[in-house]
Formats: structure tokens, sequence, C-alpha cells
């Protein structure tokens, strides 16, 4: 079903309960266990605590076979990547952006209050409940003579997976976490991170189920950060003031990102330049409604983590006050 560095997911037919899981087959490497261990732990405690639909997977229950940690998983659908990318990178409709969201935000209200921090949020690690799929006509422009369908899901509901890299807020954290495009400015700055980082990739992944491509499609710490600013305006001083001895390289004459003097390339500047403002990129791809969102994803992108909403304030946010 899926392949990544810690091993493979495969599809089996269990002979007790006869029916279809998922089997997470993890490497036979330390590290690989140890995170895979830790996971086990994670998937318990969600389990345990979970009085309420908290829309993370359901473990079954685990097993060592020859240095294989092996983790049984509910079956679900394909992720909201793998749903974007065989649909051509359609945005979603905002009925279901507004859904996925708040089931997202549900999930990491739920993480959070049990003191742990994903850190690995991204639309490949939220999948559909279902596969099942409906298609529809689009009104995709230039296409006078021939019909363009879309898919659309026939369920909104979605579980949040891998919890390979979630960290409890007390414990160490490693210096880099999540994946590039939906990392945090202070993990970049080297300022450490807690749960505002598991915040700030639920804005990214807002903006690029409402667009259809990743907000900041970067692999370079300068040109992320200057893509941050023409996204959502300078970085704050005192930030930069803090940051690391590592991170003070981006900068110049103190608190000015070196920027565009410090690109790589003409492309990495023209990739920079081509980026709007927040509020005008969410307009351009939704209708009506689009200041309700850009406003609920200028409070998840905050530069300043203790000024980004949480995900309990964020679902109070009027945007998921639709009237019925």
């Amino acid at each position: 079903m899926g392949e990544g560095t810690f091993g493979r997911v495969l599809e089996c037919w269990d002979r007790e309960t006869r029916e279809y899981v998922a089997i997470k087959v993890v490497r036979s490497i330390r590290k690989y266990r140890d995170a895979a261990m830790m996971e086990i732990d994670v998937l318990n405690r969600l389990g345990r605590y979970d009085r309420y639909e908290s829309h993370c997977v359901q473990i079954r229950r685990w097993f060592d076979y020859r240095n294989h940690i092996c983790i049984v998983f509910e079956k679900l659908g394909p992720s909201l990547y793998d749903f974007l990318k065989r649909n051509k990178y359609y945005p979603f409709p905002l009925e279901l952006v507004r859904e996925f969201g708040r089931q997202l935000l549900e999930s990491v209200a739920y993480m959070h209050e049990l003191h742990l921090i994903h850190t690995d949020l991204k639309p490949e690690n939220i999948l559909l409940v279902s596969s099942e799929y409906i298609k529809v006509p689009s009104c995709k422009k230039n296409s006078q003579d021939e019909m363009h369908f879309k898919c659309l899901p026939k369920s909104s509901a979605i579980k949040l997976i891998d919890f390979g890299s979630t960290a409890f807020d007390n414990q160490d954290h490693s210096s880099i976490v999540s994946t590039r495009h939906y990392r945090a400015p202070e993990i970049i700055l080297g300022l450490g991170w807690s749960y505002p980082c598991d915040i700030w990739s639920v804005g990214c992944i807002l903006v690029e189920l409402c667009s259809g491509e990743a907000l900041f499609q970067t692999h370079e710490n300068l040109e992320h950060l200057a893509m941050m600013e023409r996204v959502l305006g300078p970085l704050p001083e005192h930030m930069i003031r803090k940051a690391s001895s590592s991170a003070l390289k981006y900068f110049r004459r103190g608190t000015r990102l070196n920027w565009p003097e410090g690109a790589v390339s003409r492309e990495s500047i023209r990739a920079v330049r081509k980026l709007d403002r927040l509020k005008d990129l969410v307009s351009r791809h939704v209708s009506h409604s689009s200041g309700s969102l850009a406003d609920l994803i200028h409070g998840l992108l905050r530069f300043e983590p203790s000024e980004r909403l949480t995900a309990r304030e964020a679902l109070n946010h009027p945007f998921f006050k639709v009237p019925t």
C-alpha cells in the first residue's frame, strides 16, 4: 500500500477477524525498531484515552516477526496527497476543506491535550477513511470541445496516521522536525519548538487543500524564509535576534533577510517572486468565504509561535461556524 524509509505498508487479510487490515512492516534496523516501539506507545496512549472520535488511526495489535516490528492497523483509503495527485492537483471544494480542517484540528487538539506533538503533519499523513469517490464534470477553462472530469471523495471522513516522529512535550526535542514544506519558522531559526509547530503545519495544509499545491515549495532554508516573508510579511526582529548561530547566516545588517543577494539561482528568485500575499492566494482559489478562511490561516501561520491560535481556538473560528 505504501513505502517509506521505515519499511513498507502491506494490505493483508486477517483470517481471525475476517477483514482487511494494513500492516506496517518496519525494517530490522535499530533506529527504526526504536521509533516503531515509540509509535506503538503513542498509538496505545491515543487509543486508551479516546473517549470520542479523535480522527487518529486505530492500532489493532503488533508483533515482532524475524526482527521486524509489524504494526496492524485498520485499513483506510488513500492519503489526501494521493487523492490530489490522482486528481491532477485539482483543489478540493471549500466545503470539503472545511470538513477536513475541522477533523484535522480535532485530532491535533486531542493529541496536544495528551501532551503529544505530532511534528510531521502533511497531506501524505492524512488518510481518507474510504477509497470511494464520484466523478463530476469540472468547469476547467479552455476545454470547449471535451468534457473534463474531476473526482470527489464520497465521504469527508479522514484519519491522521504516522506517529513515528511524535514527541512528548516534556522530552528532549531534536533540533529539526517536520517535512520541509510544512516546517515552522522557529525550527529553521533554531529557536526550539513545541505544540505551535503542528499548528503552522495545519495552516500550510489548508492552503494546499484549497489551492492544489504546496504553499512553500522549497528545499533550502534561505529561500524558505524568503517565501514566508513574501506571503506573510517580514519576520519579527525579536525572533531573528534570538536565532541560533547557524541561522544567522541567512541575515545581513542584523535583521534583514539576505535576499535576493543570497539566492542560489535565478529560478529561486523567480519562485519567490511568483508567490502572492496570503489573502490574495486564498481568494484566487476560493470564491465565497475566502475572507473567513484567509483569516483562519493567518491565525495559524503567525510567525511568533505564542501568537498562533491553539487547535481548540481554531475550531471556534467563524470559518467552521457555517449556518446549517
